[in-house]
C-alpha cells in the first residue's frame, strides 16, 4: 500500500513549487508586471542588432558608378580622370574680405582645395570608386564610396552653408593672378538619396594668359552610410541636365547595390 507523505512534507513541496512558479513569472516579465510571451536568451541579448546601412564593397562601388548611358548626350569615358587638376581652382583665399575672417575663409579655401584635388567628400572609410567623362571642353567627375553616415552628413551640412559664407570672394593664383569666385545654390536641385547639397561655383580669372571663366555644378548626396559626389562643367559653362541625370541615376544605382541588387545596364525612363 502506498503511503501518503506527511503533512509537513506536502507543505514543503507546495512551497517549493510555488517559489518555482514565482521565479519563472519574474524571469518572464518585462519589469512592469506583465509576462512576456517568451524570455530572451542570454545569447540573443549578446547578439548585435543587424546593421541598417550595409557597407559598400569594392565590387559594389564599381557597380554603383554611373555610365555614359546615365548622363546621355555625347559624354565619353575618360581614362585619366584620377589625375584631373583644374588650374583655375588653384588660389589662396583673401581672408580680409570676410566678416568672420578666419572661419569663413577656411571653409572657402577648403572648397577650392577639395575641388582641385577631387577630395570633396574627404577620405573614404571603406570601398570607393571614381569615373570621369568628357564632352568637348567639359568634364564630369563621379565619385562614390563608403564615407560613413556622420561623415557624409557633416560634408553636406558644410556645403549647404557655403552660399552664405563664401557667396563671392577673391583668391590669388600661384602665378599671382587674381581669381573671383562665386558660390550659389544650385537652381532646382535634383531630389535623390537620403540627404543632398548642391552648388554652382563660378571662377573668373585667366588661363594661359587669357581671360577665362569656369563654371561647375557641385553636388554631394548620401544613401545610407555611403555617398557620392558629382562635379560637372568647364570653360563653356555647365549642362545642368547632365548633372541632374548623374545624381538621380547615380543615387538609384547606389541604392540598388546597397540593397543587394545588380544595377540595370541602362537607366529606365520609368524609374
Amino acid at each position: 500500500m502506498t503511503r501518503r507523505p506527511s503533512r509537513p512534507a506536502r507543505v514543503l513541496a507546495t512551497a517549493l513549487a510555488t517559489g518555482t512558479l514565482l521565479a519563472t513569472a519574474v524571469a518572464c516579465s518585462d519589469g512592469s508586471g506583465s509576462p512576456e510571451a517568451a524570455a530572451v536568451s542570454p545569447a540573443a541579448e549578446r547578439s548585435p542588432a543587424p546593421s541598417r546601412t550595409p557597407a559598400l564593397t569594392g565590387p559594389g562601388a564599381q557597380a554603383a558608378l554611373i555610365t555614359p548611358a546615365d548622363i546621355e548626350d555625347d559624354w565619353q569615358l575618360a581614362n585619366d580622370a584620377a589625375t584631373w587638376r583644374n588650374q583655375m581652382l588653384v588660389g589662396k583665399v583673401d581672408v580680409a574680405e570676410f566678416l568672420n575672417a578666419k572661419s569663413d575663409a577656411a571653409d572657402c579655401q577648403r572648397l577650392l582645395d577639395s575641388l582641385y584635388s577631387d577630395t570633396l567628400l574627404g577620405r573614404a572609410t571603406g570601398a570607393s570608386g571614381l569615373r570621369g567623362f568628357t564632352s568637348q571642353d567639359s568634364r564630369l567627375l563621379y565619385q562614390v564610396g563608403d564615407y560613413g553616415q556622420a561623415g557624409m552628413d557633416a560634408t553636406i551640412k558644410w556645403l549647404k552653408n557655403l552660399p552664405t559664407e563664401c557667396n563671392q570672394f577673391s583668391a590669388t593664383g600661384s602665378d599671382g593672378s587674381k581669381r573671383t569666385v562665386q558660390v550659389v545654390e544650385y537652381k532646382d536641385p535634383p531630389k535623390a538619396g537620403d540627404a543632398l547639397a548642391a552648388l554652382t561655383v563660378t571662377v573668373q580669372g585667366t588661363s594661359n594668359g587669357q581671360p577665362a571663366t569656369t563654371t561647375l555644378d557641385v553636388v554631394a548626396f548620401r544613401v545610407g552610410a555611403s555617398g557620392a559626389a558629382v562635379t560637372n562643367g568647364g570653360l563653356s559653362g555647365v549642362d545642368h541636365d547632365s548633372t541632374a541625370l548623374a545624381v538621380q541615376n547615380g543615387a538609384k544605382r547606389l541604392k540598388d547595390v546597397l540593397s543587394g541588387k545588380t544595377p540595370a545596364p541602362l537607366p529606365s525612363q520609368f524609374d
